[in-house]
């Protein structure tokens, strides 16, 4: 298992890595294409098609996965069967919101009218993508998986790049085919997927004489994980539209224009963000391993083997993300320079290295909380950290002596405090004090 680990983290860094580069890429091509209106445009519409994938997917990849590495071989396929089951409801549950939600959008009425069909022709493609990819995680196909989101990337690129260097477009149809090589690109990833799963699938059965499985126990148990889980990424999904007004809202307070308020709020999630949340790729990366080692372990009573992980998940992330925050300490002008030119934002991304690295350590907690079926604990925890974060960001922040500080402190807060709740919860659930050793601590009693 520990040899599994470190493979699947490997190899799905290296995929993130790739796809980082690419993504980049990706931007640059589209900003020279499209133009700087175009641009804006494309980048606009993008939170919405988001929206879109998180109610498509229902979490089913963090769900089924989980169910997956809890069972054995023999009942995979009767899971399979009732994830399917629940996933044609979803795509038609939000198909059918989609066709009479989309029209109603006012943010629509600037583009072409086939985005608002291709936004409802998503739902599919991405919800049975989430089974395949969930089912993949499970069984712990790490390598698939990087192959699919490196191939999801050049598929997007390379469609990009047909298009734009054969054909001339007007403004609106040139945003249509950006959208709609994004949308082919996850189509290809589907078919992959599909094929992988097929094979995957058949040789489980032929290995695995299969069992007949509890079908509302089943569905009980992906439930469970699905909507508290969604329902996590919405709130995020949230909270990020809301956050620009409010850090304005405290900044104009504080006695900065509004013009002003705005350029700074740029600076901070366009590049300090840029710049800090690009090593976040070994965090996901470790969730995804995470996940299904935690489940399996977990539904084993396998105490020691959570301890383990717990402490080694820990230590991968201090030993990349130290590192990375003190880089970004000593060398935050010259590294925001080298990308972005000189900007106030090496300022930002110093301050913010706390907000960083605890992220870094919250992301593979998260995983722990997933897997051992504490989701909605999670899912609180993020409610409390954000309650508390905008308190901070909107006292502080509006305090002409601290301005845009005061609003980092509130952010810095946070990750603090989610991290902090993520890990105290973990401890208990798993009979640890604060130092990871088995015992209970004087806070739990």
């Amino acid at each position: 298992m520990l040899s599994t680990f470190f493979r699947g983290v490997l190899v799905l860094s290296g995929a993130a890595f790739i796809g980082e580069c690419l993504e980049f890429i990706i931007n640059i091509v589209l900003a020279r294409e499209l133009g700087d209106e175009a641009f804006g445009l494309y980048m606009a519409i993008l939170p919405t098609m988001l929206f879109v994938v998180v109610l498509a997917s229902v979490e089913l990849p963090v769900s089924i996965s989980k169910l997956i590495a809890e069972k054995e071989p023999n009942y995979h396929w009767g899971v399979l069967l009732q994830a399917l089951k629940l996933a044609t409801v979803c795509a038609v549950t939000v198909m059918v919101a989609a066709l009479v939600i989309l029209p109603q959008l006012s943010v629509l009425n600037n583009y072409h009218v086939g985005v608002q069909w291709m936004l409802f022709l998503l739902v599919p493609v991405i919800t049975f993508s989430s089974v395949a990819k969930g089912y993949l995680m499970g069984a712990q196909q790490t390598s698939k998986i990087a192959v699919a989101n490196i191939l999801k990337r050049t598929a997007q690129l390379g469609g990009l790049l047909i298009v734009f260097y054969l054909f001339s477009f007007t403004s609106d149809l040139a945003i249509f085919m950006a959208l709609l090589a994004l949308k082919l690109s996850e189509l290809l990833v589907l078919f992959y997927l599909v094929v992988v799963f097929i094979r995957k699938i058949y040789q489980t059965k032929k290995d695995h004489p299969q069992k007949k499985v509890n079908q509302k126990e089943i569905q009980k148990k992906l439930l469970a994980v699905s909507i508290p889980t969604t329902g996590l990424r919405i709130f995020h999904s949230i909270t990020f539209a809301v956050k620009p007004f409010l850090i304005t809202l405290a900044l104009t307070n504080a006695g900065v224009l509004e013009s002003v308020a705005l350029v700074q709020y740029g600076k901070l999630a366009g590049i300090a963000f840029t710049i800090g949340f690009f090593p976040a790729f070994v965090a996901h990366a470790l969730l995804i391993v995470l996940i299904p080692i935690v489940s399996e372990s977990y539904a084993k009573r396998q105490y020691d083997t959570l301890h383990y992980y717990l402490r080694l998940s820990l230590l991968v992330t201090f030993a990349y993300g130290l590192p990375i925050v003190l880089m970004f300490y000593f060398f935050a002008e010259p590294i925001t320079t080298l990308f972005f030119g000189p900007s106030p934002a090496a300022e930002y991304l110093k301050l913010l290295i706390p907000y960083f690295l605890f992220h870094y350590c919250a992301t593979p907690l998260q995983a722990y909380l997933i897997g051992i079926g504490l989701v909605k604990d999670a899912f609180l925890h993020s409610f409390y950290a954000t309650v508390v974060s905008f308190c901070l960001m909107i006292a502080l922040g509006s305090m002409p002596s601290l301005q845009m500080n005061g609003i980092i402190i509130g952010m810095n807060m946070s990750a603090v405090l989610l991290t902090v709740l993520h890990y105290i919860t973990i401890c208990k659930k798993l009979k640890l004090n604060m130092l990871m050793r088995p015992g209970e601590s004087w806070l739990f009693r």
